[in-house]
């Protein structure tokens, strides 16, 4: 763990991104499990990174610049005109069935061969998330995640009174080793570990992928364990090469879960995704929908189809690939440039995020209001855990801005961590150069940031 300094403690603009206490009348009557219901780090930035003259590399909010918002309203007034006593009605709670077909052709692209059935349709894969955590886990029960992991995960497995272990990855992902022993010392001590919670494929926040020799290693330690394995991957076709991986459901999809969504593909704010699940689960989902929402937005659904029956869909997500290519590559440069030495970072194939290790003596979390008071946002390392670790590491994601914009917002981060370093020596505190890290990159030379840009 990481000591703070003095240069680590909070100053003026000290919480710009915070929510005012509040005295709440009702707190004596909530139930026991809201206890585990805060607000993360991630969504409390919000408000500020919108800011204009912010440069944020902290949401991992997709670009939607490539998609035919002209044809797509089209089409949506065709699908209201043409069939919108349907469209706008109440449906299934199993969701559209012409679109759970469609969701098989995706998914058959990382060779799961699935039936329509096995498709439950979502209002986007968190919620399917919360209904497999809801379906699964009693207070107590165990969920093993990477660390770090998805803070929307880690969210919901608190809110039903989990206890997250966090298992290593290095920079082929998931270490199975360290898997196999976390779930030998759960079985030691008696304690039920229901779900492996990972994200195989162009990890959040790591930005790292499962090796394709350890999948098939890492299903059969959790088989041996008696574990079901919930696998995450809206990144999945968004790798730069255009290599799909193998889904480990499609290794094994008697007991794997898996989440999908067209939020990264498609349109976010549609917020359409689904679970894959055995016929058990599967039915057991569909009854947390209807308590849920009751059906899935039949609307949005029926968008979300025409768009997969009248668009040229694969083709477009090959635009999203080199958009997200070249602002993964100005990023890279960018980082190898402009930060102090002892700066370490992962090199992602895909997906939104960069993974970065600054040195010892400093804290992201603390230093974070310094950098939104220099104009740039990112999100820091500890909101991706659950035990308090992360101080060292922060999440910059280089989805949403232009390359321009990155390289001034890294410019500019570069600037506040070359200050919380000169304050750290001053105080006399520790500066090492560890390079401790996720598939850490090798430690860069200390580069002067350039002169202010507009």
């Amino acid at each position: 763990m990481t000591e703070n300094s003095p240069a680590a403690q909070p100053c003026s603009p000290a919480q710009p991104y915070s929510t005012p206490a509040v005295l709440d009348p009702h707190r004596a009557r909530y139930a026991a499990r809201t206890a585990g219901m805060t607000a993360s780090e991630i969504r409390a930035l919000f408000s500020v990174a919108s800011r204009p003259e912010v440069v944020s590399l902290a949401g991992g909010m997709p670009n939607l610049a490539a998609l035919p918002l002209q044809s797509l309203a089209e089409q949506t007034a065709r699908i209201i005109e043409e069939d919108g006593l349907t469209a706008l009605q109440y449906a299934s709670a199993h969701g559209s069935p012409l679109l759970r077909e469609q969701i098989c052709d995706v998914t058959a692209l990382e060779g799961i061969a699935a039936h329509p059935d096995d498709v439950v349709v979502t209002v986007g894969s968190q919620m399917g998330l919360d209904l497999v955590t809801r379906l699964f886990c009693d207070p107590g029960d165990v969920v093993v995640a990477e660390g770090p992991s998805y803070v929307g995960a880690l969210g919901s497995f608190t809110a039903y009174q989990a206890r997250v272990v966090h298992v290593a990855m290095d920079g082929h992902g998931l270490v199975p080793e360290a898997l196999r022993a976390a779930l030998r010392q759960a079985a030691d001590a008696g304690q039920r570990v229901k779900l492996l919670y990972t994200i195989p494929n162009f990890h959040n926040p790591a930005g790292v992928t499962l090796a394709v020799g350890r999948r098939a290693e890492i299903l059969e330690i959790c088989r041996a364990y008696d574990v079901l394995v919930v696998e995450d991957n809206p990144y999945g076709l968004l790798g730069f090469d255009g290599q799909t991986y193998p889904a480990l459901r499609s290794l094994d999809p008697d007991n794997v879960v898996y989440l999908g969504s067209f939020s990264k593909t498609f349109a976010s704010g549609l917020r359409v995704g689904w679970v894959l699940a055995p016929p058990g689960v599967r039915e057991k989902l569909v009854l947390a929908t209807e308590s849920a929402t009751l059906c899935p937005p039949t609307l949005n659904q029926a968008i979300v189809s025409r768009y997969l029956a009248t668009h040229d869909w694969q083709s477009r997500i090959e635009s999203f690939r080199e958009t997200y290519r070249e602002r993964r590559d100005a990023m890279l440069s960018a980082l190898e440039r402009y930060l102090p030495q002892g700066c370490t970072w992962t090199t992602p194939d895909g997906g939104f995020y960069v993974w970065v290790t600054v040195p010892e003596g400093v804290d992201t979390k603390a230093m974070l209001p310094r950098a939104v008071a220099a104009q740039v946002a990112y999100a820091s390392g500890t909101g991706f855990h659950t035990d308090g670790s992360g101080g060292r590491q922060m999440r910059l994601s280089y989805c949403h801005p232009e390359p321009d914009r990155i390289r001034e917002g890294v410019r500019r981060l570069a600037g506040v961590l070359e200050a919380e370093l000169a304050a750290g020596r001053d105080a006399g505190g520790n500066t090492g150069r560890a390079l401790a890290g996720v598939g850490a990159h090798r430690a860069r030379a200390r580069c002067v940031p350039a002169p202010e840009v507009a």
